[in-house]
């Protein structure tokens, strides 16, 4: 392994049964407890493993969770793992932290781990928050000394000092979360793996989080696997990428890369088209983004009107729901929430169509995001029925202007052209 080579992960897979636990026979048991245990040969029955398409009705009882993993990270790398829900991004931190062990594969680390990967990971819920800063010191293989040096600086960072000898069981999702990362971010670990409980923070301690670990990777040399569906975050903190997609890797380079690849462009030119997502029985066929006239791999000028154009199957059949569109900039701030029109059945009931239109010189210049969701409103309240955060991602342009005319970009993200009247 290589000096600088913090992490090296070969042919690293894991699988999952699902159902009942074991073959279902006590014959076949047996013949995989000899194969696997006596021999110590690969098991017989995960060659019959499925990759892990959440969507898809199997025809195995065994789900590669992952599948044939490779990649290596050096010293002071700030890594992004992305991919949608079920891609296998919090199984790959858990066997890096060593939490459960691969079926097959090898992981190789150099220095000491803290991990953040769900809300209380590590933490007694007996012990008030003061103790179990010492215990999760003393996992790490720290002197009590070497803690207490720390502790003020923990204490601080999280803001839960008026609440630090109260048993963490009595702390809100909240309070759990900071007081977590400020011990992950602050004890004298090399590597810091940090899953997506960050989305429970609010977004003022949000901000402070990614800060400090933009600090530890850049000033302190440390190692960061960061796993996030917030891009512009990811983009920010991160110097590469992983994108995985059901359980295998697609695609590895620099977060901007990545980032791109996954929000449906390719590295020359953006493929502004995201096709077949499924949620709670609604189906998103596709979604593309197109200005007015133009082809899909077109770039997209702000002085044109632009499209966002979406072909849906709505399995379930239900009537009231309704399109809401989040944009966003690099930075993650909400720009614009919009909704289309409830009454006038936008979503019907199987396949159908839908389009919504920006008007020409709307925008700035500059890259946005975009958040999905499908709602249904009734008597009972709201339902979401399908949600995808960073669903596409556009690049903006300027008009083509005239040689001699001013180049610059105006300040703000809306510029749009108002009636005035005199």
């Amino acid at each position: 392994m290589n000096k600088n080579i913090t992490i090296q992960v070969e042919n690293l897979s894991k699988a999952y049964q699902l159902g009942q636990i074991g073959t279902g026979t006590i014959s076949r048991d047996l013949e995989r407890f000899w194969t696997t245990k006596i021999r110590g040969k690969e098991d017989p029955f995960l060659k019959i493993g499925q990759t892990n398409d959440r969507t898809v009705k199997g025809d195995s009882d065994i789900v590669w969770s992952l599948k044939d993993i490779n990649f290596e990270i050096e010293q002071g790398d700030a890594v992004g793992i992305i991919g949608r829900n079920g891609a296998g991004k919090s199984t790959l931190l858990k066997l890096l932290s060593r939490v459960t062990a691969p079926t097959t594969g090898n992981i190789k680390v150099k220095g000491r781990i803290a991990s953040l990967l769900e809300v209380g990971t590590g933490f007694h819920p007996e012990l008030t928050g003061r103790e179990n800063i010492f215990l999760n010191g003393a996992i790490l293989g720290m002197r009590k000394k070497e803690i207490a040096r720390k502790l003020d600086e923990i204490i601080d960072f999280s803001g839960v000092e008026r609440y630090i000898d109260t048993p963490v069981k009595r702390y809100s999702s909240g309070m759990y979360v900071r007081l977590a990362f400020a011990v992950a971010a602050h004890l004298e670990s090399e590597i810091l793996i940090v899953d997506e409980v960050l989305a429970v923070g609010d977004a003022e301690f949000q901000k402070k989080c990614l800060g400090k670990m933009g600090e530890v990777s850049k000033g302190e040399g440390r190692t960061i696997l960061f796993v996030s569906h917030n891009m512009a975050s990811i983009k920010a903190l991160c110097n590469s990428g992983i994108l995985l997609e059901n359980g295998l890797v697609k695609n590895l380079g620099s977060a901007e890369s990545v980032v791109r690849n996954y929000l449906g462009g390719n590295s020359d030119n953006l493929n502004y088209r995201k096709i077949n997502s499924i949620n709670n029985g609604f189906e998103l066929i596709d979604f593309t983004i197109i200005n007015k006239g133009s082809e899909i791999d077109d770039t997209i000028l702000r002085d044109k009107e632009i499209f966002f154009l979406f072909n849906y199957n709505n399995q379930k059949n239900e009537f009231g729901l309704y399109f809401n569109v989040k944009i966003k900039d690099e930075e993650g701030r909400y720009l614009i929430t919009t909704v289309s029109n409830i009454s006038e059945n936008i979503i019907g009931p199987g396949r159908g169509s839908a389009q919504m239109v920006i008007p020409a010189g709307f925008f700035n210049e500059g890259q946005y995001f975009i958040d999905l969701m499908i709602i249904r409103k009734d008597e009972t309240g709201y339902l979401t029925f399908f949600h995808e955060p960073d669903i596409l991602s556009i690049q903006i342009l300027p008009e083509k202007r005239e040689l001699g005319s001013w180049m610059g970009k105006e300040e703000g993200f809306i510029r749009h052209s108002f009636n005035w009247k005199s």
